[in-house]
């Protein structure tokens, strides 16, 4: 029924080590992943909730993402797969668990890429017009344009990547360093108006900037060299994603001060280069969009690939899924479900942003069995290790804040346990009747 995970090395011979990821275009996919949307508008909705002390949420997440990135890193590192937390889960705790982290994984791409691309088409509409169909339209061609990306492979996709993440370094840093000259320090008092706890709160809005460190353990085995280049490619992009997120929340609160939108982006820009600089922002919400969501349908089309190898899923599934190879098929599953759930949103006129609910708890899963295998893999005793238990008590605590959005990951559960269940019920039969 099911095929044994392939080795953890890749060896000296095999194609992916002269054409695979280096990396650049690792930290580059990496950094794509995690830097979501929301730095557009989260650095003033956070500064609203706590004032200036929303800076140390930003601190401590930004500090709490490396324990959470070297864990994910150190198990890419030591396992490459296109299966990613799902074969860890696999090699730590079994098939079930394995196949229903895979399954909520990979349904919730699905669910979640028009949620995304809709973030986007909003600032499209915006500039064009058109309201709710110019979005819909918009997140469409987003989903679209990312199949046809990814569709070349990994080297194609990673190359794109590699532009739109230099092109957004630049953008975000331009916005920050000509805002800098109007940072006012009576901003920054006083420094907790809303009193120390509210910095709980803003932590808690901010927590969806730091996802995506997940993601990218299914792109491992398109590593040159996974065990050597997956660590550096991780550096990178915790360096580039802290001072790019750090940056843009103390200018936010220092240069803008109460005074903040809900596009504090636009307002920094504005600042430095006058009021037709705020189109730029259409610009760095669709780069934003397009990274994050090339980076999430590269890892989801090779994890299906590796549920359909695992016998988690159809072995149709398992098409191409080698490393080097493109697994177009899983990949148009995940294609056709982000445009059905994009068709369904716009037949019943519900918010484009309603679809992330489904999918919320998601993550917070995927973080908890992840770290969870992570401690059962990793070699007792090491940095990666000690790191691992610091990445799974922060995971257990993001599941708790997002505990009442479990209830469509507890329906796929269900679903895939059911699946398998009835997959090996049949194998003898099929075997027999062979």
């Amino acid at each position: 029924m099911t095929r044994a995970l392939t080795p953890d090395p890749l060896p000296p011979g095999d194609p992916v080590a002269t054409s695979g990821l280096g990396v650049a275009q690792g930290a580059a996919l990496t950094l794509g992943a995690v830097l979501g949307t929301g730095v557009i508008s989260l650095p003033a909705l956070a500064a609203h909730e706590a004032g200036p002390a929303s800076l140390v949420a930003w601190l401590a997440l930004v500090l709490l993402s490396v324990p959470l990135a070297t864990t994910f890193a150190a198990l890419g590192a030591r396992h490459p797969d296109g299966g990613g937390v799902s074969t860890y889960a696999r090699r730590a705790f079994g098939a079930r668990v394995a196949t229903v982290i895979g399954w909520c994984f990979y349904v919730s791409i699905a669910l979640g890429a028009p949620a995304a691309a809709g973030f986007a088409g909003a600032y499209v509409a915006d500039s064009l017009g058109g309201g709710r169909q110019t979005q819909l339209i918009t997140s469409g061609l987003l989903i679209v344009a990312v199949a046809v990306m990814n569709w070349f492979g990994i080297r194609v996709s990673g190359r794109v990547q590699l532009v739109i993440a230099g092109t957004l370094a630049v953008l975000l840093l331009v916005a920050t360093l000509v805002s800098l000259p109007h940072a006012q320090a009576a901003n920054l008092t006083p420094f907790a108006p809303h009193g120390w706890a509210a910095i709980g709160t803003a932590a808690a809005l901010l927590i969806w900037a730091f996802a995506g460190w997940e993601v990218v353990t299914s792109l491992s085995s398109e590593y040159r060299d996974p065990a050597r280049d997956i660590g550096r490619a991780t550096v990178v992009a915790l360096t580039v994603m802290g001072v790019m997120y750090l940056g843009v929340a103390v200018a936010t609160v220092t240069v803008l001060g109460e005074g903040a939108s809900k596009a504090p982006l636009s307002d920094l820009l504005a600042l430095g280069f006058g009021e037709p600089a705020r189109g730029v922002t259409t610009v760095v919400a669709v780069l934003l969009t397009l990274g994050a969501m090339n980076a999430y349908f590269a890892g989801s089309a090779r994890l299906g690939a590796a549920l359909g190898r695992d016998g988690s899923l159809p072995a149709w599934f398992a098409r191409c899924g080698s490393a080097g190879q493109v697994p177009r098929r899983s990949l148009l599953v995940v294609t056709g479900g982000a445009l059905a759930t994009l068709l369904g949103v716009a037949l019943t006129g519900v918010a484009l942003e309603r679809t992330m609910l489904l999918v919320t708890g998601a993550f917070a899963i995927v973080y908890v069995v992840g770290t969870a295998a992570a401690l059962r893999l990793l070699p007792r005793g090491t940095w990666a290790h000690r790191g691992a238990v610091v990445a799974f008590v922060s995971s257990l605590a993001l599941l708790g804040l997002t505990a009442r959005y479990l209830v469509p990951q507890l329906l796929v559960a269900v679903v895939a346990i059911v699946w398998l269940a009835r997959a090996r019920a049949s194998a003898p039969a099929a075997t027999d009747a062979a």
